[in-house]
């Protein structure tokens, strides 16, 4: 697991001169803030701090240097782990692109991107009335329920606010490391903007 920065899409070019579209993405170097425990805190997570924040306040920059970070973390972020990870890490330590390899599956969290207010067929895909004879619903949602109960049901797909919500993408997979750069690169698109903040976290290895 690690905390990253979204570069922007490119291409690459696999063995066989195929074009990959892929994700750049910049990945740590990320240090671990605290650890929580479940005797302590009633659950197993590992805090992970990336970038460099301009200004903090003052109990955030004192908890730092208590623990002994050399830099101001700008985002601070948990990960579930088990109680082996646990074990093997301590606050202070460093994670970078070198935990990941080349053919690696990963998970990327991040925050999509705001569209706006938005009907229901963009939103939700939903089809158009009828266009002939005079009608006036051609993009309108309809009926948004019956007679019983006399409320909207919840969850009820309507127009709204569209995009920005968090949204994970699974099996994406590592096709470049460039630990001197701290850049790794992911087969395919990943939720939100550039320069947005991405959490991975490291499936399985392709086989």
């Amino acid at each position: 697991m690690i905390l990253g920065k979204k570069l922007g899409m490119s291409q690459i070019f696999d063995q066989e001169g195929k074009p990959l579209p892929v994700t750049m993405i910049e990945a740590g170097p990320c240090y671990v803030s605290a650890i929580r425990t479940k005797e302590k805190d009633g659950y197993s997570a590992l805090q992970l701090g990336f970038g460099q924040a301009k200004r903090l306040t003052k109990p955030e920059e004192g908890r730092l240097k208590k623990v002994k970070i050399p830099t101001r973390l700008k985002y601070l972020r948990e990960f579930r782990v088990d109680e082996k990870v646990l074990a093997k890490m301590k606050v202070g330590d460093q994670i970078d692109v070198s935990y990941f390899q080349v053919g690696d599956r990963v998970s990327i969290t991040g925050v999509s991107k705001g569209k706006g207010f938005a009907g229901t067929i963009k939103r939700h895909g939903f089809a158009r009335g009828p266009e002939t004879h005079g009608s006036d619903h051609q993009r309108r949602p309809g009926s948004i329920g019956s007679m019983f109960p006399q409320r909207v049901v919840k969850g009820r797909k309507m127009a709204g606010h569209m995009g920005q919500e968090r949204v994970t993408i699974k099996g994406l997979k590592v096709v470049s490391v460039l630990p001197e750069r701290n850049i790794i690169m992911v087969k395919g698109a990943v939720p939100g903007s550039r320069k947005a903040l991405l959490m991975i976290r490291g499936e399985r290895k392709n086989d």
